[in-house]
């Protein structure tokens, strides 16, 4: 019996570093018209993006029902004594709203916390790596959830996306601010400020966002982690992974693939890191 974590679809974790560390993921919902899907059950980051790019119909996303948190607490509490519950930042998905629903509707046997990462994607991720870890050697309800908190306090999140067609899409931005993007053949920066998405800046070349990405990790150094996350862009994630050594080992650097449940809005080409300061 111990704490268990609890994260969702949107923390771009491998699964195998999920099981090693004994994270339930639950997915969110990708729609195309009438079919349903479980992001990372149902559809893949495989088989998301050849559709999302030869589709005219742009899917749409929707948050775990309170129902489907209730079910995974009732079964994770089997084995916990108490369940942490980390989720995407609350200001850009309903997600942590329905795990707060979930907690007051029933009585799962034991405690059950949730917790606002502030993030998604590999700034989510790092939240549920950091209490996953503490809860694995042995750490209580209350050093797990502290050790939560202080994460969120602790990482930063900057990337690239090579496009804006799919934000724009999704609704995420203007339409018109996407096509005058696309004329001017620029790329939007994006970061995270208060738990929200925001703009960090534009540029006109891979490379060049790549080298502000890498500018990011130098002014929040010294680092303890560094998540790297990309769409169907492998070969500039392990490039940027191997520049980052100047900051930390490559070989403790995750590289992992965005998953369907943001990719649907980020579309092939993003690349992102998130990081973990020291102290």
């Amino acid at each position: 019996m111990a704490v268990k974590v609890v994260t969702d679809s949107t923390c771009d974790l491998p699964p195998e570093v999920a099981r090693d560390l004994g994270i339930t993921i639950i997915p969110i919902y990708v729609r195309f018209g009438a079919a349903v899907y479980r992001d990372g059950v149902d559809i893949t980051p495989g088989e998301l993006y050849p559709r999302l790019v030869a589709s005219e119909e742009h899917p749409a996303t929707s948050q775990p029902n309170p129902e489907d948190f209730a079910a995974v607490y009732q079964e994770v509490s089997r084995d916990a004594d108490a369940i942490v519950s980390i989720h995407i930042s609350s200001k850009i998905s309903g997600t942590y709203n329905s795990a707060v629903m979930a907690v007051r509707a029933a009585d799962y046997g034991c405690p059950v916390e949730v917790v606002d990462s502030a993030f998604n994607s590999a700034g989510l991720g790092l939240v549920a790596l950091a209490a996953a870890r503490a809860a694995k050697s042995g750490a209580g309800l209350a050093e797990v959830l502290a050790t939560a908190r202080a994460a969120v306090s602790q990482v930063r999140m900057f990337g690239m996306f090579r496009t804006m067609k799919y934000l724009a899409r999704s609704g995420r931005i203007n339409r018109a601010v996407a096509a005058a993007s696309s004329v001017l053949n620029v790329m939007p920066l994006l970061t995270f400020h208060d738990g929200e998405i925001a703009r960090a800046g534009l540029v006109r070349t891979i490379g060049r966002g790549m080298e502000k990405i890498i500018e990011f990790v130098r002014k929040h150094a010294p680092v303890t982690e560094i998540t790297v996350v990309h769409s169907r862009a492998a070969e500039e994630a392990e490039k940027l992974r191997g520049w980052l050594a100047e900051f930390l080992n490559p070989e403790k650097i995750l590289v992992s693939e965005l998953g369907a449940g943001l990719g649907v809005h980020g579309g092939p080409g993003v690349l992102l890191v998130g990081l973990r300061r020291a102290g």
